[in-house]
């Protein structure tokens, strides 16, 4: 459970970071996001998680047991 809220924090502090330091950025990113496919933005999500997924998986093999 510590664990999950550890990575939730994570996020929010790397969006945060985003909103807050390039926010003309990211209304460009939404755009260009509102032009793309749903099928598109659907495999984007899904490559998204799985590097997400590999580099929990990296992590978790590279810690000491």
């Amino acid at each position: 459970m510590q664990t999950a809220i550890l990575a939730i924090g994570l996020v929010l502090v790397i969006e945060g970071l985003a909103y807050a330091l390039a926010p003309s950025l990211i209304e460009r990113m939404l755009e260009a996001m509102r032009q793309m496919s749903i099928e598109d933005r659907r495999m984007m999500g899904l490559v998204a998680m799985a590097v997400g997924v590999a580099l929990v998986a990296i992590t978790f093999d590279a810690l000491p047991h």
